[in-house]
Parts: structure tokens; C-alpha cells; sequence
């Protein structure tokens, strides 16, 4: 399945990209992770939550979207 991956924040600076397509055969969301992490160890133990479908999700879900976004923690104010 191809899939589109967004970051945001400090994860799009670590990545150097706001944006990307990746080819994923996993089921969940913790599989996506790992892919991800392979790419871009400095990830690894970076905080962040994940949405699909623009709903936040926890890493034990099944990917069920094409575009899946990486969110740093929000700051209130």
C-alpha cells in the first residue's frame, strides 16, 4: 500500500521533509513506525502522536488511511 506520511514540527525538521510516500505492507501502527524509524533513527526517541483520518490513534491500531500525519506535542496558550 502506498502511503503518504506528513511531519510536522520538530519531526519535520529531522526528517528535512514536510512530506512523503512510502510503500507499506505492514498492518499496524507501531509497523509503520518501524519503517519510519529505519529511515530516520533520530525519530526514535522523539515524542509525537500519530493521526489518520485526522484522528489521533494509538500505535496498537491498524492503518487504514493512505495519509498518515506524525504531530509533536501541542503547546497550550
Amino acid at each position: 500500500m502506498q502511503l503518504t506520511i506528513k511531519y510536522f514540527g520538530l519531526l519535520a525538521e529531522v526528517t528535512q521533509c514536510n512530506e512523503e510516500q512510502i510503500e507499506f505492507s505492514g498492518i499496524l501502527i507501531d509497523d509503520l513506525l518501524e519503517t519510519v524509524y529505519l529511515k530516520y533513527p533520530k525519530l526514535k526517541g522523539k515524542d509525537f502522536q500519530v493521526a489518520q483520518n485526522q484522528v489521533i490513534i494509538t500505535n496498537e491500531a491498524e492503518v487504514s488511511a493512505t495519509e498518515i500525519a506524525l504531530l509533536p506535542p501541542f503547546a497550550g496558550g
